[in-house]
Order: C-alpha cells, then sequence, then structure tokens
C-alpha cells in the first residue's frame, strides 16, 4: 500500500513539474533583457481574464512572447511591438487602453454613474426636506382650526385608568 501511495506521488509531482516550463532567451545584454520583462509584463493574455503575458501558462501567451523575443530581436522599438500586438489582438492586450472615442465609457463612465448617483440622492433628500417643512400648509385656515380644536379636546371614549399610590 506504502509502495502504491509512493508511486502515485511521485506520478504526481513529475506531471506537475512537466507543465511549469519557463522561457529561456539569450539576450545581447541586460537593457534588452529589461525590455523584454517590462513588454510582457504590461500585456494582457488575450485568452486570459486579468493575466499578463508573462504570468499566463496559456499557449497564446507562450506563443506572444516568442513574438516579442523575436521582434525585440529584430531590433524593433517597444512602440512597434505594441503597435503590432494592438492592430492583431485589439486594445484589450494593453493593461491601460488609450483614451478614444470607443473607450470613453471605460474611462469615465464609472465616474459619471458615481456622480449621477450623488445628484439622484441630493434629489430625494431635497424633495424629503421641501415636504416636511411644507408640514400643514396645504390646509385652509378653516381646516387649521378644525384640526387644533380635535388636537386640543381630551379624549373622552376611553376608560378610566387605575391610580396605583
Amino acid at each position: 500500500m506504502k509502495r502504491l501511495l509512493t508511486a502515485g506521488l511521485l506520478g504526481l509531482t513529475l506531471s506537475l513539474g512537466a507543465q511549469a516550463a519557463i522561457d529561456t532567451y539569450e539576450f545581447a545584454d541586460e537593457a534588452q533583457r529589461q525590455r523584454y520583462r517590462s513588454l510582457i509584463e504590461e500585456l494582457r493574455c488575450p485568452k486570459c481574464q486579468n493575466q499578463n503575458i508573462a504570468d499566463s501558462d496559456a499557449p497564446i501567451a507562450m506563443d506572444l512572447r516568442a513574438q516579442v523575443y523575436r521582434m525585440l530581436e529584430e531590433g524593433q522599438s517597444n512602440e512597434q511591438i505594441i503597435d503590432f500586438l494592438v492592430s492583431r489582438y485589439g486594445d484589450f492586450v494593453l493593461y491601460k487602453p488609450p483614451l478614444t472615442t470607443r473607450t470613453l465609457l471605460l474611462w469615465y463612465g464609472p465616474a459619471g454613474l458615481l456622480l449621477g448617483g450623488f445628484v439622484l440622492l441630493g434629489v430625494v433628500v431635497l424633495r424629503r426636506r421641501g415636504k416636511k417643512t411644507a408640514g400643514t400648509s396645504h390646509l385652509s385656515a378653516d381646516e387649521q382650526q378644525r384640526l387644533a380644536a380635535l388636537l386640543s379636546q381630551k379624549p373622552t371614549n376611553q376608560a378610566p385608568r387605575d391610580k396605583k399610590d
């Protein structure tokens, strides 16, 4: 039984280790390595929800890392590499999409909704205050006198209370 358990754990360990492939690229200098790291960390994986291509294990992320490496080796600038990937995959590959007419709602939508909520809250509060200050002003003078008379009368239909001394 122990041998079976040991063999199962060993097989599981080996299968997990095979999935953690590491990209090994050779760079001309440390500056190029830093450019590569910054690029793959600022580009989002098209398949993953919220992972950059540096952290993603998706096959497309591996392909994009290889593409970025190839373009760096060809001497292309960061802007050229980003423009190529945006033209191919759209603004989704950028964590900070540019401010364009298509992304206005993305950039200013949350602030607009928050501002609209505050305006709506202010309107509701002001309307309620207006109703409270108006009070009985909608009653005529005759109706106000009758109301005052009714409120000043002592109740006659209640049973007398027992006093405890």
